[in-house]
């Protein structure tokens, strides 16, 4: 729905009028570039003295191979170039009316350095961990609540201090992965909102029922809520913690959120219009992510639509296949190299998702698939 701009009449000569939607399409870039820009730099800034720490670190820990990329890997300058193009995107998707400004970044100076100050704290737990192989500390716990959780999911991913299973944890995970991606995650998620937003001009929002699968801290559920005014979401996450941070962050009566298992979803056949799913099936089991996949196409309507959003697989920009095969070297990412060649359009086809639309998104790809009418 696009915004509606509204102001007080006043007498206007023919050329004033015509010159303030361009004034105020000037301002809204400026805006934009000026919080992206300084989320570019913040989190690039972070990267680098990261870069700089876990270099120091190396002298007292085990030596180990150095990863061996298989295939090209892109140049900085590249990624620049790529990270540009989103953002481009994003700023048109604002222009268009497909979702309000984003807001990103929005914490108080307070609030980015104490969590600037626990990101560093943690980057010796982190490098340690990689150096020694060491990523089953969430499972050895037997104490944790998790302890009754898949096995696949009791893991430190990411080599991260206590997996997905403390509020700690959630309230680092999405600095430390936009340190990660040069503070470009919030809108490669957003991309979903694109697709979204045209299934909703044709429907009373009011009257759609939505949920966002592994919604984490709430990074794409509360964008969509703020770019649909009238829509109801349901969050849906393994982690109790991470969904106790969601709450906190969605304070909103349009917000529901369940502890739920995305192979075993609490939701009847054939009752969800829109189901969206960011970063979730690169971590999931081969197995699993069959499972998921016909939990998804029971419980869409005929029509409905789910929203994806994840990695990119081989062969999607081929100029990136060494960088993403980098990343289970360089990260606890132990289901991610099969994920890349899996055929994830043939499966959603199997199950009867027909895959509507699929593009890059820097180093995510976004899909929607449609459950094909009985």
């Amino acid at each position: 729905m696009k915004p509606v701009e509204t102001s007080e009449p006043v007498e206007t000569s023919g050329n004033e009028r015509s010159a303030r939607p361009s004034l105020g399409k000037l301002a809204r870039r400026t805006g934009y570039i000026l919080r992206q820009g300084s989320r570019i730099a913040l989190y690039t800034a972070h990267s680098e003295a990261m870069r700089r720490i876990n270099n120091r670190l190396k002298a007292d820990l085990p030596e180990t191979p150095k990863p061996v990329p298989d295939g090209p890997v892109p140049s900085q300058r590249r990624m620049l170039s790529d990270i540009a193009k989103l953002f481009a995107a994003d700023l048109k998707s604002v222009e268009d009316g497909d979702y309000p400004s984003p807001r990103d970044g929005t914490m108080t100076p307070g609030e980015l350095l104490r969590t600037s100050r626990t990101f560093f704290a943690d980057v010796p737990r982190v490098a340690e961990r990689r150096a020694t192989g060491s990523h089953q500390e969430v499972f050895e716990e037997s104490d944790r609540f998790g302890k009754n959780l898949p096995r696949y999911y009791r893991q430190n991913f990411h080599f991260q201090t206590d997996g997905w299973f403390s509020e700690e944890s959630a309230r680092l995970y999405d600095f430390q992965v936009d340190v990660l991606f040069s503070g470009a995650t919030a809108a490669m998620r957003r991309r979903a909102l694109v697709p979204f937003a045209r299934i909703l001009r044709a429907k009373d929002q009011r009257k759609v029922a939505y949920a966002d699968l592994a919604c984490g801290t709430g990074g794409l559920l509360k964008p969509a809520l703020a770019a649909f005014p009238r829509l109801k979401g349901v969050g849906v996450d393994l982690s109790e913690p991470y969904l106790n941070v969601a709450r906190e962050r969605i304070d909103s009566h349009r917000a529901t959120f369940v502890n739920a298992m995305a192979e075993n979803l609490p939701f009847a056949d054939n009752s969800l219009d829109v189901i969206s799913c960011v970063f979730l099936f690169h971590e999931l089991p081969p197995k699993v992510r069959r499972q998921v996949i016909s939990e998804v196409a029971r419980v869409l309507k005929p029509g409905g639509s789910f929203l994806f959003v994840d990695s990119l697989q081989t062969g999607d920009v081929p100029d990136y296949d060494g960088l993403l095969s980098l990343f289970p070297q360089l990260f606890h990412e132990p289901y991610f190299t099969s994920y890349l060649k899996e055929d994830l359009t043939g499966l959603f086809r199997q199950a009867g998702l027909r895959e509507n639309a699929v593009m890059p998104a820097f180093v995510s790809r976004v899909a929607e698939f449609v459950k094909e009418e009985a």
